[in-house]
C-alpha cells in the first residue's frame, strides 16, 4: 500500500496516510483518460452555431426571371445558395456534443488521473483546510509553503464559505467538493490539494 505525509497549512508533518493502491497508485491508463478528458471538453461546448438553409431565409418568393428566352441560366430563386445572400448547404445547426462512456470507463479515467497526479509528486495532503479568514492573502500564504505549483486544485468538503471566498478570485485556484472531483479538473492542475477526510471519501466511491 502507498503512503503519503500528511500536512498541516504550516508545511509540517503530522502523520502519514495509507492510500488506496487501486485508486491513487494504479496503472495509468492514457488511452481511456484521453478519451474522458475530450468527452468532457466536448460537453463543455454550447453546440449553438447555426446557418440558414434555403427554406429559412427571407425572399426569393418569385422566379428571378422566366424560365427560357433570356439567354441567362435558369433560375428559381434569389435565395439558392448560389446567390448572394442566399442559403448556406449544409451549414452547423443547433447540436450536442456531449458523448457517451460507460460507468467502468469513467471510474478507471479518474482513477488514472489521480494516480497520475501520485505517481508525479503532485498530491499534497493536508489534516484540514480551516482558515482563519477569508482573506486571499492566507490561503495564498498556505498554499505558497506547501509548495503548490502553478494551478492548484484544492479538494475538500466545503462546510462554510471561508475557503471558497478567500479562492475565488485566484484565477489559478479551484475548490471543489469530493463528490465533484473530474478528471478535466485533476488533469488541469498542476497540484492536488486534498484533506484526509476528502481522500476517504473518493476511496469510499471508487473502491
Amino acid at each position: 500500500m502507498a503512503k503519503i505525509d500528511v500536512l498541516n497549512l504550516k508545511g509540517e508533518k503530522v502523520s502519514d496516510l495509507t492510500l488506496n493502491d487501486t485508486i491513487w497508485n494504479t496503472e495509468v491508463n492514457e488511452i481511456v483518460l484521453s478519451t474522458a478528458l475530450k468527452n468532457q471538453l466536448s460537453s463543455l461546448r454550447q453546440g449553438t452555431a447555426k446557418t440558414k438553409g434555403r427554406s429559412e431565409v427571407s425572399g426569393g418568393g418569385r422566379k428571378p426571371w422566366r424560365q427560357k428566352g433570356t439567354g441567362r441560366a435558369r433560375q428559381g430563386s434569389i435565395r439558392s445558395p448560389q446567390w448572394v445572400g442566399g442559403g448556406t448547404v449544409f451549414g452547423p445547426t443547433p447540436r450536442s456534443y456531449d458523448k457517451k462512456m460507460n460507468k467502468k470507463e469513467r471510474e478507471i479515467a479518474i482513477k488514472s488521473a489521480l494516480s497520475d497526479k501520485f505517481q508525479n509528486k503532485e498530491l499534497i495532503v493536508v489534516d484540514n483546510l480551516k482558515i482563519e479568514s477569508n482573506k486571499t492573502k492566507e490561503i495564498l500564504g498556505c498554499l505558497k509553503t506547501l509548495k503548490a505549483d502553478a494551478k492548484t486544485l484544492i479538494v475538500t468538503n466545503i462546510e462554510d464559505d471561508k475557503l471558497l471566498l478567500a479562492t475565488r478570485n485566484l484565477e489559478n485556484v479551484l475548490t471543489i467538493n469530493p463528490a465533484n472531483i473530474n478528471v478535466l479538473a485533476v488533469v488541469n492542475a498542476n497540484s492536488l490539494v486534498i484533506d484526509v477526510d476528502s481522500v476517504k471519501k473518493i476511496e469510499e466511491v471508487l473502491k
